[in-house]
Formats: structure tokens, sequence, C-alpha cells
């Protein structure tokens, strides 16, 4: 099992990276939370990965994160969801924010997703209500640390910011930082990263 790949990023074509580990080139699907993240071309950066064998093809995925790896080997295991429908839900949500539609049973959030439909969204409910734990969770870096973290990141989003951006802004703000200061906090952080 290939567990993580650390090298030099050589393409980046939407999904698929191909990844220069000392001298092998390996391509690896990555959900576009993970795409947006990576760096520019010829830097090196490491990936958590899954491999997906079947009979007539090997695939790798790549994740930033555990979390996101995590959750997608859970999303896998559910009959009916493959790999390219997982790796759309994490492109299409963040796992804080599938973990908050599991936890709601929203499903109109899942079904946004492309390639959800309204009952792989409702087996994904059904079957992830129990499994989503707080393990998965904790292993996730954009979880809000501010008391009001979570209207914040919402705020963000809403001013069009990404998902990286906005948990990112939301992991300086002093936790004992009100509403709005935490917004504007939130914005000037954003304004000099720019």
């Amino acid at each position: 099992m290939i567990g993580r790949l650390t090298g030099i990023l050589l393409e980046k074509h939407p999904p698929q990276v191909l990844l220069d580990v000392q001298g092998v080139g390996y391509e690896v699907n990555v959900p576009m939370s993970t795409f947006y993240d990576l760096p520019t071309i010829g830097t090196q950066t490491t990936l958590y990965t899954h491999l997906v064998i079947r009979e007539d093809i090997h695939l790798l995925f790549g994740f930033a994160t555990e979390s996101e790896r995590q959750t997608f080997r859970q999303l896998v295991k559910i009959s009916g969801v493959g790999a390219r429908t997982a790796l759309a839900l994490l492109s299409g949500l963040s796992v804080h924010d599938l973990h908050n539609a599991v936890a709601a049973q929203d499903s109109a959030r899942l079904i946004r997703v492309p390639g959800v439909g309204k009952k792989t969204a409702e087996r994904l409910l059904l079957e992830l209500r129990d499994k989503l734990n707080s393990t998965i969770m904790n292993l996730d870096e954009s979880v809000p640390s501010s008391a009001h973290g979570d209207d914040i990141l919402d705020a963000l989003l809403s001013l069009g910011y990404s998902d990286r951006e906005a948990n990112w802004a939301v992991k300086q703000i002093s936790t004992s930082a009100t509403l709005s200061d935490g917004i504007r906090q939130a914005l000037q952080l954003l304004s000099k990263e720019k």
C-alpha cells in the first residue's frame, strides 16, 4: 500500500496531478480542495494517499490532510459510492461541511454536489451518521477555533473566499473575539495574504 508521497509537483491537470518521487512519476487524483491548496509546479509537496486496485487499473488518490483521506475511505465503503463520487463530495464540501451536513441530516447540501442524487444523498446520510466521528474531525485542521468560528467562516465564504482561506483565517483569530471583531480580524489577515 502507498500511504504517503513526497515529491516534486510536475503537472497539474484537474483533478489529476503528476508527482515526481525520486525519478518515478505518480499520477494522483485529488479532490479540488487539495488541488487549490497545492504549491506551484516545481515545488516539493506531500500528499496522503489511498490506492485502489481493480482488475483493469490501479488508481492513486491524494489528499492534503489525513482527515480528507479518512473521510474518503469512509465514503468508498458505502454501497453505491465509488471513488469518483467520494472525490466529487470532497471537492464540493470540506470535511467539516460534510460532517455538519450529516449531523444535520441535510440532504439538500449533498445533492448540490455534481454526481450526487437524492437516493445517494439519503444513503450517505444514513450510513455516515455514526461513522464520521470525532476522530476524523479532530484530524481536520479546518475546524474553527473561535467561539464564533462557524459564523465567521460563513461570513467569509459568502464574501467569496475559498474554504481553505476562510478556515486558515478563522484559526488565526483569538477564541475570545466577538463576532464583529473576528470578521474584521479575518478580513485584515486575508488582505495581507493576497
